[in-house]
Parts: structure tokens; C-alpha cells; sequence
């Protein structure tokens, strides 16, 4: 196994029954335990992301190391806990040692990432959302769903949704 496969790789996301990732840099949705479920995965581990999902946060997550992928070459994010790459061969370098790694969007990122995946973490909205970005499709034939927890709508959760667990099949 080489170098940038050492570690696990994590897709994470939230997507509606279509692949809806959102639109215009914004989710279609709130879901505060997803967030929780989000912090409580990814903290103490390195995030890789797009520039533009990069630039939906108002400052770096805490506790967490952000690897941000873009075509810009000028482009600069000045916090200690962010590192800039020009593509996703070296985000995996930067992460290489890390035991576990997590894509955390947007659409392009996930696509390029997908094919070297180990594992998806998806929060599956049930409902159809206007969207500009989407997550890639799940191929049944090269993944599993090991475990998936359903969550109804309640008082602070207006659409449903099931954390779904998904490994790469042998």
C-alpha cells in the first residue's frame, strides 16, 4: 500500500435522496445533530476540502487541521490549522501519517476523492432539494452499507434523515 493510503479515507457529507450537496455555497437544510455527529467524527483528525467549501466557514473548525484544495496558486488562508495544495495527490501527501482523513466536499472534491476512498460517512436527507452541487453516486457493487440510524423530523429537525455507514468492498 502506498504512502497516501495509509491512513483511512473518509467522505463526509449530507446529501438529499437526489445527491443534493446545496446550493450557492449554502446547505438546503438544518440539521443540528448532523453538525453534532460532523464535530464529534472529524475533531482531531486533518479535513480535506475545496476552496470554496473552505470559504462557507466563517473561521477554521477548531481542532482540527484544514487542507484546502485549489487551482489558485496566489491563494493564502493565514491560520495556523490550514494548509493550501494544488490538488488532491497532495492533500493526501499532507495527511499521509494521519490515521484517519476526511473529505469534506464540495462535489468536485469528493468525485476526485471517491475512487481512493476507504469508507463514506453520508447523512441521506430524505427529500429533493434545488441544488448546483452534488455528491457522486454510491456504486452498490464497490461499497457496503454497514450500519445505517434513521432520525425523524422532530422540533428541531424539519426533513428526516439516516446516518448511513458505507466501506469499500474487498
Amino acid at each position: 500500500m502506498g504512502e497516501k493510503q495509509r491512513g483511512a479515507l473518509i467522505l463526509i457529507a449530507a446529501a438529499g435522496q437526489a445527491n443534493e450537496l446545496g446550493k450557492e455555497g449554502e446547505l438546503p437544510w438544518h440539521l443540528p445533530d448532523d453538525f453534532r455527529r460532523f464535530k464529534a467524527l472529524t475533531t482531531g483528525h486533518p479535513m480535506i476540502m475545496g476552496r470554496k467549501t473552505f470559504e462557507t466557514f466563517p473561521k477554521p473548525l477548531p481542532n482540527r487541521r484544514h487542507i484546502i484544495i485549489t487551482r489558485r496558486e496566489d491563494y493564502r488562508a493565514d491560520h495556523p490549522d490550514c494548509e493550501v495544495v494544488h490538488s488532491l495527490d497532495a492533500a493526501l501527501e499532507a495527511t499521509a501519517k494521519a490515521e484517519k482523513r476526511f473529505v469534506i466536499g464540495g462535489g468536485e472534491i469528493y468525485a476526485l476523492a471517491l475512487p481512493q476512498a476507504t469508507e463514506i460517512e453520508l447523512t441521506r436527507v430524505h427529500g429533493t432539494f434545488e441544488a448546483d452541487t452534488r455528491f457522486p453516486e454510491i456504486d452498490p457493487d464497490l461499497w457496503t452499507l454497514k450500519k445505517a440510524t434513521y432520525h425523524p423530523t422532530d422540533g428541531r429537525h424539519k426533513h428526516a434523515f439516516t446516518y448511513q455507514t458505507f466501506s469499500r468492498k474487498p
